[in-house]
């Protein structure tokens, strides 16, 4: 019993004695995340190359410089007696073609920045699961180094009730098998944390390596909204929702905008200069206008009424798979809570008070060593198992609010699709 307290002392002060760190919490990973995740700032450059675009269409084509010679004479005097123009050409967009142009870029740069917030979400999310994976392998490392010490002490003082003739040779057996089942799964637990922070590492941005230790706990409460008001509230803000309501808007522009192809865009020239033959001065006027002959937009209408089609089908998608996800993280989180709640109310305080009574038992010789043994796995199984609920409770807590866009953040005034 002495060994068994002298090993937790000497864990306590090797703890105490080492050096403070900077341990990562889980708002301070969050920003990272949103400063650094390579794919968001691949979807913010996506804003931009949609804005480019937008700017773009608004363009009219560039005039054309138009020079000319006519009537040139092959044998006898060259450029010297022709006709020679110059003068610019300019191609004039049917009407509505450019305004139409307008729109679709507006409706573009629109649907990419609800892209943007809905894939924030979807990252921040992604990191609060990635977190509470690390953090709960962490806890549950802290718990199988317990088992570690439990077991090294057991075996010590097991091996010294043997030396003195007190306890038979088979239980030193027994206690050194424990010590040795429990160096596996410490290693196990080890690994298993490295994984975890390894996971978390690339959605911060950084390269794959170990974080070190994390800072925070594991939430034991649920936070369960109304599910009727909130599925009203995410199917009518969910940027999903809203970047496939852009979508289908620019579809429809694009409809609109495939049925103006056919109607021909004029160009219109101007020019002027002499026939040096003759000494006089010349004014030219053109005027150029296509024949929708053979194309006559057929390609681009079709395409353009499947997407508008594919848009509304999307929006309906969209609507149901949110839906769907919502009652069943609703229920998944209803669950964790009940059964973490179950543990922590009574699982832990039985299995901890068993331990308690068989140890003193078995250091008064009462209970047998195999007793002690099996308690001790039982107390330390449960508190894996609550912590691996714990983890299902986090976990659905934060599907639960990237559905509900807790941590969505408001778009500004400029970017506001309402203010397109």
């Amino acid at each position: 019993m002495k060994t068994f307290f002298a090993v937790l002392a000497a864990a306590v002060v090797t703890c105490a004695d080492a050096p403070a760190q900077t341990k990562l919490d889980l708002p301070a990973a969050l920003a990272e995340a949103a400063a650094n995740n390579p794919e968001l700032r691949a979807s913010r450059a996506r804003i931009e190359a949609a804005t480019g675009r937008a700017v773009q269409a608004c363009l009219w084509p560039n005039p054309n410089l138009e020079l000319t010679a006519e009537e040139v004479p092959v044998n006898n005097g060259g450029l010297s007696r022709s006709q020679t123009l110059a003068g610019v050409g300019q191609t004039v967009p049917f009407p509505g073609k450019k305004a139409l142009d307008s729109k679709i870029g507006a409706a573009g740069v629109t649907a990419a920045e609800w892209e943007y917030l809905g894939r924030e979400l979807e990252v921040l999310r992604e990191v609060k699961t990635a977190f509470w994976r690390a953090l709960a392998a962490q806890k549950k490392l802290a718990t199988v180094e317990e088992l570690a010490a439990l077991a090294r002490s057991t075996a010590a003082a097991v091996r010294k009730r043997v030396q003195h003739g007190a306890a038979p040779d088979q239980e030193q057996l027994r206690a050194e098998i424990e010590e040795e089942r429990a160096a596996v799964t410490l290693t196990g637990a080890q690994r298993e944390q490295i994984e975890a922070q390894k996971s978390l590492a690339p959605l911060l941005g950084r390269r794959p390596e170990n974080l070190g230790a994390l800072a925070g706990e594991l939430s034991e409460q649920a936070q369960v909204p109304a599910l009727e008001q909130s599925r009203e509230q995410m199917l009518a803000r969910h940027p999903n929702v809203r970047a496939v309501l852009a979508n289908r808007d620019r579809a429809e522009l694009e409809l609109r905008r495939a049925k103006l192809d056919p109607l021909p865009d004029v160009t219109l020239g101007v020019a002027a200069g002499r026939d040096n033959d003759a000494d006089t001065t010349l004014m030219a006027f053109r005027v150029s206008v296509p024949l929708p002959i053979f194309d006559r937009a057929q390609g681009r209408k079709r395409e353009a009424r499947a997407n508008a089609d594919i848009a509304r089908y999307d929006l309906t998608t969209t609507e149901l798979r949110l839906a769907r996800d919502l009652a069943v993280t609703d229920a998944r989180l209803r669950s964790a809570a009940a059964q973490v709640e179950s543990y922590r109310a009574r699982i832990l305080p039985k299995a901890d008070g068993a331990l308690r009574l068989v140890r003193s038992g078995y250091y008064a010789g009462k209970l047998g060593l195999l007793d002690l043994l099996d308690t001790q796995r039982t107390t330390v199984e449960a508190r894996l198992a609550y912590y691996d609920k714990l983890l299902e409770l986090n976990v659905a807590q934060a599907e639960l609010e990237s559905l509900l866009m807790k941590d969505l953040q408001p778009l500004q005034p400029e970017t506001n699709p309402k203010n397109k």
